[in-house]
């Protein structure tokens, strides 16, 4: 076979492109859906992370809650605000909260994590203080769990860990953390438009059919579910949406991980 020059230079740019398409493809395939800052004016915009991470961002700010193995891509959105519901290693990683800072974020944390406080220059809360992010308002709210089985609690009520209630404008957004169902969701019944809980496992937080036990008293517009395996929120959805329907009002807002979803405030 005669090869010439010229059949060398269209094999290299064919190659060449080739290459190009590959690595366009990977690049494109790796970044999750990201939100609209901006994009939509006086939308709220939810993005479901990993586990228990959740992204909301609403005109100029974006406040992550337990944000955890999320890809470097995020480098890109950093934070006005973090906030840490308690030191477990699936809801706080010190190099996503690294990763999220730019000048001036403000990193909220447990007041039982003073280690944490310290490494990331941020401030501790317990249940009930409130904080503002611009004129966004947040309230730390209970968190915990029961002991059970002759087992210690995994989420001591004394360790004063924190949930988060996060008013944009009288648009509340609830991130319950790894809870029980606790009474105290008995002084927000009513007062929140969007719940986030988790649905598992049942020894480390809420779980099936309490899940519904705490729509029912906390009576939100939305539901969110969090911390679950994969498939296990189409599961519980599947499972319990016709106990939900029958003792709310609650619609449920099933995303999978880095799905976005944006609400009217």
């Amino acid at each position: 076979m005669n090869i010439t020059r010229e059949n060398v230079a269209i094999g290299a740019v064919v190659a060449l492109l080739i290459i190009v398409v590959v690595i366009d493809t990977r690049e494109t395939q790796s970044i999750p859906m990201q939100g609209m800052v901006g994009e939509i004016e006086g939308d709220i915009v939810v993005t479901l992370l990993n586990n228990a991470g959740v992204m909301i961002e609403v005109d100029d700010k974006r406040i992550y809650i337990d944000p955890f193995d999320i890809p470097d891509t995020y480098a890109d959105y950093p934070a006005d605000a973090v906030l840490i519901t308690h030191d477990h290693g699936d809801h706080y990683q010190y190099s996503t909260v690294n990763m999220l800072q730019k000048e001036n974020t403000l990193n909220v944390f447990p007041s039982i994590m003073d280690t944490e406080i310290a490494r990331h220059d941020g401030i501790g809360v317990v249940p009930e203080d409130e904080f503002m992010i611009g004129d966004i308002k947040v309230t730390a709210y209970y968190m915990y769990t029961f002991s059970a089985q002759g087992f210690d609690a995994s989420h001591p009520q004394e360790s004063q860990f924190t949930s988060y209630i996060v008013d944009i404008g009288g648009f509340t957004i609830f991130h319950g953390g790894d809870t029980k169902n606790i009474p105290e969701y008995n002084d927000i019944t009513g007062t929140i438009d969007v719940a986030m809980l988790p649905l598992g496992p049942g020894c480390q937080s809420m779980a099936e059919e309490e899940v519904v036990a705490a729509l029912d008293e906390i009576d939100p517009d939305y539901f969110i579910p969090l911390h679950f395996t994969s498939g296990q929120n189409d599961q519980f959805c599947s499972q319990f949406r016709n106990s939900i329907e029958a003792l709310t009002d609650c619609e449920i807002c099933n995303l999978d991980n880095f799905e976005t979803h944006s609400f009217v405030g």
